[in-house]
């Protein structure tokens, strides 16, 4: 494996659907984000089935909830099957953000190309051209590359009058070339969009943000005071709540009962958790960034949403043994290493600690052992809240690596018990036996380690 120790090694297959789900492309604790770029190429080259590929791309994007894996997996299948293409690139590339990723890949040139195919270019097209006015506005936010270099390179033509006044006024183009077209083409959002920024009171940008529905983030700069705050507030989703509670205590968002109870109650709208796709750890990551004077209503707020966000973990057939990884490579990011002030502080710990919790929660008669060289006690209360339990479980450890200590464990301390099977929750970075053979170990070792074959063998 990447720390050197003796590992199994995947199947091509197996391997790539592996990275497609949890790649992120940036610099983990044993590789960077180009070596991963590496294997995934290669990997792609010893794959001759296109179809495979195509339903890696969607499930990475609809069930692993991934943003740059399906994309690259795109990319790779505008080389190979344009069909295919066209039958993926709606599903995996369903919103501007993925977009404009996708146009970032092609134009680096790393997967073999660095302009637009004509078939990818029938597909940007299209996707410009079938998109929403909001979708459009949302795809409008960020750089490098932007919108506009999208739109340049794509050259889509115009349906209407209506999307060519939207093209040119997204590409910031004069008035005058976007003929026939004119300024009252505009769509509605469009010219509500630029009254509000134009507005000099923050009681004429709160008058008409009740009638204009933009994300926030288009609203933001132009904000005149905690008046047009509160109302932004009212328009953001549940996962733009989450992400910014500091950002609404500095803007005095939150020191009303009204505007506090407002959005925990969007916080935790079970049917808004499931519909914006939000795992649980995300609201572990809002709840430890929170500042100390973030309203307690809120806090429990993201206490409850958690709960609501494990509704899909399933109750198993009888208890398992958790072994939680808390050796010191667990420590790195779980988005991995962006640059400064861009690095996620949820680290892969506090992932694997939160996945132990949701799983206690649902079987509560299992066994969660934390473990790096050695297992620790760990005294967990089933009960107790999901972030709570994570918290506890994420504060142990930081040395090496053995898989095999919640195996071992488990036979010595809970050896009369019956389990239905063994979860490890591990970045599997194993490397403690790696200059021993097996020969070589300690006969004890050697003892445990074949009760642990035998009992383990058919649940591993």
């Amino acid at each position: 494996n990447e720390a050197g120790g003796r590992a199994y090694r995947y199947a091509p297959k197996h391997a790539l659907a592996q990275l497609a789900a949890t790649g992120c492309f940036n610099g983990t604790y044993y590789a960077s984000g180009e070596s991963q770029l590496d294997e995934l190429r290669t990997l792609i080259d010893q794959i001759d089935d296109d179809i495979f590929l195509a339903k890696l791309a969607v499930y990475a994007r609809e069930r692993a909830f991934m943003k740059d894996m399906p994309v690259a997996l795109v990319c790779a299948l505008s080389t190979r099957d344009t069909e295919l293409l066209h039958r993926v690139f709606d599903r995996v590339i369903d919103n501007g953000r993925v977009l404009r990723t996708l146009f970032q890949m092609v134009r680096s040139g790393q997967f073999g190309r660095n302009s637009l195919s004509s078939s990818l270019q029938r597909a940007f097209q299209r996707w410009l051209n079938d998109a929403s006015v909001g979708k459009l506005l949302s795809a409008s936010i960020g750089n490098d590359p932007s919108l506009r270099d999208v739109l340049r390179m794509a050259r889509p033509s115009p349906k209407d009058n209506a999307r060519r006044a939207l093209f040119g006024w997204l590409t910031d183009k004069e008035v005058e070339k976007w003929a026939p077209a004119t300024e009252a083409d505009l769509p509605a959002e469009v010219q509500a969009l630029v009254a509000y920024r134009n507005s000099e009171s923050a009681e004429a940008q709160a008058l008409i943000l009740g009638e204009l529905s933009v994300r926030w983030d288009l609203l933001a700069d132009a904000a005149r005071g905690p008046l047009v705050w509160k109302a932004i507030a009212r328009q953001m989703g549940p996962q733009a709540l989450r992400m910014n509670l500091n950002t609404l205590l500095r803007h005095e968002v939150l020191n009303g009962r009204e505007l506090v109870e407002y959005v925990a109650g969007r916080l935790t709208d079970a049917d808004e958790i499931r519909r914006s796709r939000q795992f649980p750890y995300q609201y572990l990551a809002a709840y430890l960034n929170a500042q100390a004077v973030v309203p307690q209503k809120i806090k429990g707020a993201l206490h409850q949403a958690a709960e609501i966000a494990c509704g899909n973990i399933p109750e198993l057939p009888g208890p398992v043994v958790v072994g939680v990884d808390a050796s010191g490579s667990m420590s790195m990011s779980v988005t991995g290493w962006r640059g400064r002030g861009a690095t996620s502080k949820m680290r892969c710990v506090d992932v694997a600690a939160l996945f132990a919790a949701a799983i206690l929660r649902r079987n509560p008669d299992s066994v969660v052992i934390p473990y790096d060289t050695r297992a620790f006690a760990a005294r967990v209360d089933p009960s107790d809240s999901i972030l709570s339990i994570a918290e506890r479980l994420a504060s142990f450890g930081g040395g090496g690596t053995d898989c095999s200590v919640p195996l071992r464990e488990a036979n010595k301390r809970y050896r009369n018990r019956r389990f239905a099977g063994v979860v490890l929750v591990s970045d599997n970075e194993s490397w403690v036996y790696r200059n021993r053979p097996e020969g070589g170990m300690r006969s004890e070792e050697r003892r445990v380690g074949k009760e642990c074959r035998s009992r383990w063998s058919p649940y591993h």
